[in-house]
């Protein structure tokens, strides 16, 4: 028999938010689109909007007719990815097998462990009291012998709570659910469901195998196995997939420049910010790419692998630098540039460093870790490079991420 649990933490975006600025705990707040825009829409709200009915997905003008008082924060998709690698760490110290499914939920098989659904739902509470005590955020889980159910068994209670859906009380918790509870169930899956008179779980489970199929194909036979019980899928050891694909800074100058050092200082810049982010995210880059736009407004991108991945300023500089001389071949003078990490991946430079060959990279990279902590402290100029002081064109500007 296998336990699997899966693991659902609470209105995430907004738990994470509510970390940050502890305040937000006690009011109605929403994580959405820009605010001042009245397109933008809600991606997660806490449990004092939830009760103005205030909904994922809706327009921010509807959800503030529903809650005047509600503050809305924007989305800082860094944070919540540090948060989730945070919580994920605690699952491993379970198991080895581990399948993310969206950045807020993982299953975890801990068939290794747990010999039955009473020693699964402990284990469950126990990971569910870690991430709140170490982290400060709730989750929810489900406890049942397949992933499916799992995944529905996080989903009965919320907030904070641990549902069992064992293989002897599955058709009591799980049948009498309406239809659209049971996961690949989508809106459209839903409405063809209801126009063949099937309601609940319990209607898909006691309908015949093949009247599904003929209907929907190979997922109306999915539909059947799952509602009643015989998903046999395993839990695989997958992380979850970076959101993440690049990171980048850019700036439009407040003067057009001509000369390399004006140049070499405006790189230097950016590839800080794109160290120091990348940090932030336990990232390292295997590729860099320059944005370089003349005062003509004609534009270009280069770019070109590392020697091995990292993360280090110095190395995302001269590897910019370097596309920069070779590739601005015009002399013209520029308008605007850009630095961009891209074919990131999770691995850190300390499992990079493995012979004396890495040694400058765990330097430079002990040497940016401590100035970005001075940084974060006393503000972004509290540590200039000496460079930087032999030029003021950038004086005054900030610069653009993605």
């Amino acid at each position: 028999m296998r336990i699997i649990i899966h693991s659902d933490l609470n209105n995430f975006f907004a738990s994470v938010e509510c970390l940050k600025k502890p305040w937000l705990k006690d009011v109605p707040m929403a994580v959405a689109g820009d605010s001042e825009l009245r397109h933008g829409v809600i991606l997660a709200k806490n449990i004092h909007a939830a009760a103005y009915g205030v909904k994922t997905a809706e327009p921010i003008c509807a959800a503030k007719r529903k809650c005047p008082d509600l503050i809305t924060v924007p989305p800082n998709h860094d944070d919540y990815i540090i948060i989730s690698r945070k919580v994920r760490k605690i699952y491993e110290e379970y198991s080895n097998n581990i399948e993310a499914f969206g950045i807020d939920e993982c299953w975890i098989d801990i068939s290794d462990i747990a010999k039955d659904f009473e020693t699964g739902q402990q284990i469950a509470d126990e990971i569910r009291t870690k991430i709140y005590e170490l982290i400060g955020i709730t989750a929810s889980c489900g406890v049942s012998f397949n992933k499916v159910f799992a995944k529905l068994g996080s989903d009965i209670k919320k907030p904070d709570a641990t549902t069992v859906i064992s293989d002897k009380n599955f058709k009591e918790i799980v049948w009498p659910l309406d239809a659209d509870k049971l996961l690949f169930v989508g809106r459209s899956t839903n409405k063809s469901l209801s126009q063949m008179n099937i309601h609940t779980i319990g209607d898909i489970a006691n309908t015949d195998e093949r009247s599904l199929e003929l209907i929907f194909g190979k997922h109306g036979k999915s539909l059947w196995q799952n509602a009643n019980g015989l998903d046999h899928s395993p839990v695989k050891d997958v992380d979850l997939p970076s959101i993440v694909k690049s990171v980048s800074h850019s700036i439009t100058l407040p003067r057009d420049i001509i000369n390399d050092d004006d140049v070499r200082v405006v790189l230097l810049s950016l590839s800080e910010k794109v160290s120091g982010r990348l940090r932030r995210l336990d990232m390292v880059c295997s590729t860099v790419q320059i944005y370089v736009r003349d005062f003509e407004l004609y534009s270009y991108e280069r770019q070109q692998k590392l020697s091995l991945p990292n993360r280090t300023a110095s190395a995302i500089f001269e590897s910019a630098f370097d596309l920069f001389k070779a590739n601005h071949t015009s002399g013209k003078p520029i308008r605007s540039l850009g630095v961009r990490a891209t074919d990131l991946s999770y691995d850190s430079v300390q499992q990079l460093s493995i012979s004396k060959i890495h040694d400058d990279l765990e330097k430079y990279e002990r040497i940016e870790a401590v100035t970005d902590g001075i940084r974060e402290k006393f503000g972004i100029t509290a540590l200039k490079r000496g460079v930087m002081l032999t030029s003021n064109v950038l004086d005054g500007f900030e610069t653009k991420n993605e």
